[in-house]
């Protein structure tokens, strides 16, 4: 029979109880449960926006949190602030492009940035290597004008033009899915180009390099697609960051929307995947962030 490690602030006496009481045996499973050591098969990461909009706390204190947490790090922390999770042993595990880059809305499907993002994006990788930061996101931008078809190719030429400085310097650049079908500004953006999952799909397909993957926003591929188990499953080896947020609402992971993300946990868990799953949602009106932070972690702990 295998052997049970109890805690070692268990009392004597309790100990005692629990091997020779019938009712004190009958609780053994919750004591051993609640000790028991965080898995791990999913390493985590968090947004300081997990800790709400209006939070009182410092960059420090987030960090705090997460090691009490035992998450893995924070994305989208610029550079000046990474000494300050070192200091607690965590990552910046996805940064942004760069301070110069084209903005969140034009992305990289436009000709006309496409010198500018090959020299910003350029000099973030310079950035990432030095200090081993290992992934930047970027968004595929707004269509605009273009067709899907123009903008995929657009897309493919400045992402070949990437590749080979990013594979030299061991950092990958993710592109994230953005849905377009809410049209509250916290929940969607109008017009983006990489929508539907599909269209990142070829694109990464055909650029063809191990370091342009696809940023996998499992809130926005549930509003835009669906069939999450599946896409995950079809597609791992493409994607190389998750984040997730509850569906409708952008809120926590909990039972009171639409996913089950314990469900995609397990399926992430199984895959052949060593990134990282980033928590990107908003506490609810009223709710503890600590709290709801702190359920969510346990959430996708498989």
């Amino acid at each position: 029979m295998r052997s049970l490690s109890l805690p070692l602030v268990l009392h004597r006496r309790t100990l005692l109880a629990v091997i020779g009481g019938a009712s004190a045996t009958a609780g053994l499973p919750a004591l051993v449960h609640a000790a028991a050591p965080a898995r791990k098969r999913i390493k985590q990461g968090l947004w300081k926006i997990n800790f709400g909009r209006d939070s009182k706390l410092s960059f420090d204190q987030m960090c705090q949190e997460a090691v009490k947490l035992g998450v893995a790090g924070f994305d989208l922390i610029p550079p000046q602030d990474w000494p300050v999770l070192r200091n607690h042993g965590l990552e910046p595990l996805l940064v942004g492009p760069g301070l110069s880059a084209p903005d969140y809305l034009t992305g990289l499907v436009h000709p006309e940035v496409h010198e500018n993002v090959v020299k910003v994006i350029g000099a973030q990788i310079d950035t990432c290597a030095k200090a081993g930061a290992k992934r930047i996101g970027i968004t595929a931008g707004q269509r605009r004008s273009l067709t899907y078809a123009q903008a995929a190719d657009n897309a493919v030429v400045v992402l070949k033009r990437l590749a080979p400085k990013l594979e030299a310097a061991g950092v990958t650049l993710c592109i994230e899915n953005v849905n377009d079908k809410r049209k509250d500004p916290d929940l969607s953006r109008e017009d983006m180009v990489f929508g539907h999952w599909d269209w990142g799909v070829e694109v990464a397909t055909r650029v063809a390099s191990p370091n342009v993957k696809l940023l996998c926003d499992l809130y926005h591929l549930q509003v835009m697609d669906g069939d999450l188990t599946a896409t995950i499953r079809r597609d791992q080896k493409l994607i190389g960051h998750f984040h997730v947020a509850g569906v409708p609402a952008r809120t926590e992971i909990d039972g009171r929307q639409e996913v089950d993300y314990r469900a995609i946990a397990r399926v992430i868990a199984g895959l052949d995947y060593d990134g990282y799953v980033c928590h990107e949602w908003r506490p609810s009106p009223g709710a503890d962030p600590l709290k709801s932070l702190a359920e969510a972690v346990a959430l996708l702990d498989v």
